[in-house]
């Protein structure tokens, strides 16, 4: 058995803090068992009540006689522990503690929740909670609502997980007016015990469940959640709502959850995170349930050609925008297609994708254009409009729909623009019905995502590459630099831990000083790029510190003495510049301008950025991040995802970079962000690409190191 199964599938279950007081939670849950038919055994726990709803109570769960595989507590918060000791000597080895009052409400609550998992975990128990809104299985053999939702759930193929459970049981109650049902619904709470990630694995092989639906508002272990999703996505869609995008609403979110830090990471690192794990990450709660209903009631497609058909224009417009906005292709009929159209249709109408058949069009001449497009193969999924005329009636549409979309392995969505007592007398009536929006662009959204995560299933895994690079080199260097007490690399040293994991940089000399530069003039050879070297100068450009092809020993004196002057001038420096130092490298013509990046998370670790570089980066934006290991079809996706691709591509006539070579220093990137903790942000700015591997150069870097507070976060 799963350990899970206490909780989700239990065979007797005891609701400790069971009430006869209308409007507790303890009622409402005993009374939501019974209603939904729990197929097990109940014991109300509460020594003040000899029977709750007709139900022999007991004093405590040490005194029910018979075994228990679930507790459910709802009692106050000091009374907890006392309870969790309870069920442990009982045996019992499931628990959902509804108990609000913990590590949400600040340190005096963060205290009584660690003790609370402290005790768990001692006792070899499972729970979900604290702070949580009960859990849900609506599976035949057992039958189990343990929540205080106002309405029963329907039954079906979708497991939801909440973080927030007052948003939980609200998407519940609008999930049944939408005809949408659950296998399981499940509040995360606190997530002291179980984890996102064990319902991810639990759900992964479950036979009740075709697709999962997720409202997260942190991560607890994310690298974990990748590689199960990456697992998951492959058989099984999993839609995301991730709230806190922004800081503030980070802050938020984590003082509902009661996770320990405030700052969730930067949205680029979620964002990330899913697209690599195949998850479809929606914006909206709305979103959310018109994907579910795409994904719950349709097959996924063999391909991203639409077909529509309407009996009004103006809609069908509407959706041909959105389609094309997202990447769908208006499919093109076949001769025969075209041909049944003409024969059936009035000669006002049009045979054209989108068919417009007319608004005097019927159930009859609706049954049979669908079908017609269904037929044709270069069709790979139909949208129907119907905007309800005076004389015809939506119901018999939609049904005659229904009857027609089980006869083809194609996704078929709706659009009725009707009234909202339509929709009503359709779900009570018509359970189970197709997948029905009252917009175009919904629809054409819904239909667009099944494509999109068509392709993600489709596309292979990729490979993780190790390279032979000087880890240990790279180490000692670090080392180094820690035991100098500094956190900043030198540009010199940034560029020689780029060498060290195989990425190519341009050919380096420092001088700590002018007189050291004049050492070295004579031996270098010509032409060379000088550039100023001090902790403080970030943005060497704007001080005058880059000065390039210079072409003998005599004009580089001259330049330095010129570079000291102006660095001086930019930092308002009295001492004169005194203390800048120098770095001379080969000077590369040509090339294309990109960067690459890390920043390290304190939730994810590393994450890679790729873009466009050189000095306007800042402000152009135009980069990709991704949570590293990269594998090596990741790597050519970040440089294709740019916006700048095609200048990389070449234009009028230039040569494509090479591409291979690129994508490799994006894997050695990525090796070197995985194999060395002790860094927090790295930059190589720019690096030239040439068509040509051989010619790749960095001739910039910076890297710091993590201190002693991003280590300890």
């Amino acid at each position: 058995m799963n350990p899970l199964d206490a909780i989700l599938k239990p065979k007797s279950i005891a609701v400790v803090g069971a009430s006869r007081r209308e409007g507790s939670i303890g009622r409402e849950i005993l009374h939501q068992l019974i209603e939904f038919d729990f197929h097990g055994k109940l014991f109300p726990v509460n020594p003040k009540a000899d029977f709750i709803h007709s139900i022999k109570a007991f004093p405590s769960v040490s005194a029910i006689p018979d075994p228990v595989d679930l507790a459910i507590i709802v009692v106050s918060r000091e009374e907890v522990l006392g309870v969790i000791d309870d069920c442990g000597r009982k045996g019992v080895t499931g628990l959902v503690v509804i108990t609000a009052g913990f590590s949400e409400t600040g340190e005096v609550g963060k205290s009584f929740e660690a003790q609370v998992g402290e005790r768990v975990r001692q006792y070899g128990m499972r729970m979900i909670g604290p702070n949580c809104m009960g859990v849900i299985n609506t599976d035949p053999a057992v039958r189990m609502d343990a929540t205080f939702a106002p309405t029963l759930p329907l039954v079906g193929r979708i497991a939801f997980m909440s973080q927030s459970g007052a948003l939980g049981i609200a998407l519940l109650n609008i999930a049944r007016q939408l005809d949408i049902g659950f296998s399981y619904f499940v509040s995360m709470g606190n997530k002291t015990n179980v984890s996102g990630n064990n319902l991810l694995e639990y759900w992964e092989d479950d036979p009740q469940t075709d697709l999962i639906l997720m409202y997260l508002e942190s991560f607890g272990n994310a690298k974990r959640f990748m590689q199960i999703c990456r697992r998951i996505s492959k058989r099984k869609p999993l839609l995301v709502v991730k709230s806190g995008r922004t800081e503030a609403g980070a802050r938020a979110a984590s003082s509902h959850t009661g996770a320990l830090v405030a700052r969730q990471g930067l949205d680029v690192a979620t964002d990330a995170l899913l697209e690599q794990s195949g998850v479809v990450r929606v914006n909206t709660v709305e979103e959310l349930f018109d994907l579910a209903l795409a994904f719950s009631k349709n097959p996924l497609p063999r391909g991203n050609r639409l077909g529509i058909l309407t009996n009004a224009g103006g809609p069908a417009i509407m959706a041909t925008d959105t389609a094309i906005a997202h990447g769908l292709t208006m499919a093109n009929f076949s001769e025969r297609t075209c041909h049944e159209l003409r024969r059936l249709l009035p000669p006002e109408a049009s045979i054209q994708n989108p068919v417009d058949m007319m608004p005097q069009s019927d159930r009859s001449k609706y049954d049979t254009c669908a079908r017609i497009l269904l037929e044709d193969e270069g069709i790979d999924m139909l949208l129907v409009v119907f905007v309800p005329p005076m004389l015809i009636n939506a119901m018999d549409i939609i049904l005659g729909l229904e009857q027609l979309r089980h006869k083809y392995l194609k996704p078929v969505v709706g659009v009725v623009m009707a009234t909202e007592e339509f929709f009503v007398e359709l779900n009570r009536d018509h359970p189970n019905h197709m997948a029905l929006y009252i917009f175009p662009e919904s629809a054409v959204n819904a239909l667009a995502t099944l494509d999109r995560y068509r392709q993600w299933r489709d596309k292979p895994v990729g490979e993780v590459k190790r390279f032979d690079v000087r880890r240990g080199a790279a180490e000692e260097l670090i080392q180094e630099v820690r035991q100098q007490g500094r956190e900043q690399l030198t540009a010199e040293e940034s560029l020689r831990l780029m060498g060290y994991y195989g990425i190519p940089v341009a050919k380096s000399t420092p001088a700590a000083n002018q007189n050291e530069l004049e050492n070295v003039a004579k031996e270098l050879q010509y032409p060379v790029v000088l550039k100023g070297v001090a902790p403080d100068l970030i943005h060497k450009m704007d001080a005058g510190g880059v000065l390039v092809d210079i072409r003998g020993p005599e004009e580089l004196l001259t330049a330095a003495q010129k570079m000291t002057e102006s660095v001086a001038q930019y930092r308002g420096d009295s001492a004169g510049g005194r203390d800048l130092g120098f770095l001379i490298q080969e000077y590369v013509r040509g090339g294309r301008e990109v960067i690459v990046g890390m920043t390290h998370d304190p939730k994810f670790g590393p994450l890679v950025m790729f873009g466009l570089g050189g000095i306007y980066v800042e402000t152009v934006k135009d980069v990709v991040f991704r949570v590293p290991p990269l594998t090596d079809l990741e790597a050519q996706e970040m440089i294709r995802q740019i916006r700048g691709f095609s200048l990389l591509r070449g234009v009028r006539g230039e040569a494509p970079v090479d591409f291979d070579a690129l994508a490799e220093i994006l894997q050695r990137f990525s090796q070197l962000a995985e194999d060395l903790p002790e860094i927090a942000e790295i930059e190589i700015n720019p690096l030239l690409v040439f068509p040509q591997g051989r010619d790749f150069r960095a001739v910039d870097a910076r890297v710091r190191l993590r201190s002693e507070l991003e280590k300890g976060a």
